[in-house]
């Protein structure tokens, strides 16, 4: 499963809660403080780590003010059976 963690931009963020209602995990939470345009702010909370960078919460926000890094895991290449041609 894809690990993936995000970033908001606390100072943009308006604090409309969209992104809280649309994370399957219930992982973003509305900070305790205001920032700089008397918002309060969201940030993911996510000790176990069960984002999977589903860009689910990016989408939705209004502002664009959420980053979503997304760390895939890569199957290693499959040898290619040898071909005979006749």
């Amino acid at each position: 499963m894809a690990k993936g963690h995000i970033e908001v931009d606390e100072a943009k963020c308006k604090g409309c809660a969209l992104c809280v209602t649309v994370c399957p995990y219930e992982l973003l939470r509305q900070t305790g403080h205001f920032n700089a345009r008397g918002y309060r702010p969201v940030s993911q909370v996510d000790p176990s780590e069960r984002c999977t960078g589903c860009m689910l919460c990016a989408m939705i926000c209004p502002d664009a003010v959420i980053t979503v890094f997304r760390q895939v895991k890569v199957a290693p290449p499959v040898a290619e059976p040898d071909v005979l041609l006749v």
